[in-house]
């Protein structure tokens, strides 16, 4: 305390001299027009742009949340575009009955683990049989596919990576509406994958899009990914494509599992084929 005493005696005139200066400046500011609309705005700007900064500090804060919510956002509104049909005759829309219910319901997922650099990649996500989940439904981003559930506990499901040698899929040309499989092989990239079983006949253009066919249990016209190569010979009657992939495998944080409402009376129907055989 002596200190202090000491220290404010030492430099009594610069503390004196602050203070009537604060004080003159408050007595002009307040007694001229000019200078106090000045020091309004001035103190404007100042105040604004701290504001501005807080706000912007607060607003990335607060992003991973808002992610959160606007994916759980998308599908509701996935769920909800499936009550819409086009009619074929006009280029209006109408509404179903909401007795028709969509057939695809789409369920939120976080990744919870996810490889793309081994042989066979896998993911983990954070829905299990308690949200409805079981094997085989497929899983999708805003962006395109993703892969396909292969185990399912509880709580978790793991998904066999459309970055699986083992993982097929089929998809169509954008253009010519033709059917290929789409397989990603052993090329160890992550971005690339490629479109098989082409006749060599179809004229196939760099850039042209590509999207799953509806025949596997992904419904149709989910966009998959562009063609960046042609012309890869697979064999006299058919081509291979090399696909850049419309996912992004590296930074996978939320997906979509689909439900398919109707997949059991699919397969019970398939199965009756085998037992006529």
């Amino acid at each position: 305390m002596r200190n202090l005493w000491l220290f404010l005696i030492r430099y009594n005139a610069f503390f004196w001299f602050v203070l009537f200066f604060v004080f003159s400046v408050i007595l002009v500011v307040k007694n001229n027009t000019f200078q106090r609309a000045t020091a309004f705005n001035s103190s404007n700007v100042v105040i604004g742009n701290m504001y501005a900064k807080v706000n912007s500090w607060k607003s990335y804060l607060a992003l991973a949340d808002a992610n959160e919510q606007l994916v759980k956002e998308n599908a509701i509104l996935h769920n909800q575009l499936q009550r819409y049909t086009v009619k074929d005759s006009s280029d209006s829309v109408r509404l179903v009955d909401s007795i028709e219910e969509g057939r695809y319901q789409f369920i939120v997922a976080n990744v919870a683990n996810n490889s793309i650099h081994q042989k066979s990649n896998y993911l983990t996500l954070d829905k299990g049989s308690k949200d409805g989940v079981e094997k085989d439904m497929g899983v999708i981003t805003s962006n395109g596919v993703v892969g396909i559930v292969l185990n399912v506990s509880k709580d978790f499901c793991t998904v066999q990576s459309l970055l699986h040698p083992d993982t097929r899929i089929s998809v169509t040309l954008g253009k010519s509406e033709v059917f290929g499989s789409l397989m990603w092989g052993n090329n160890r990239d992550s971005r690339y994958a490629m479109v098989r079983d082409i006749p060599n006949h179809v004229k196939v253009a760099k850039g042209e899009q590509v999207y799953t066919s509806g025949f596997s249990i992904f419904p149709k016209g989910i966009q998959v990914g562009r063609i960046v190569e042609t012309g890869i010979t697979s064999g006299e009657s058919f081509l291979d494509l090399r696909l850049l992939l419309s996912t992004n495998f590296s930074n996978l944080q939320h997906v979509y599992i689909l439900k398919d409402k109707m997949a059991e009376e699919k397969r019970l129907l398939e199965e009756t084929n085998n037992d006529n055989g």
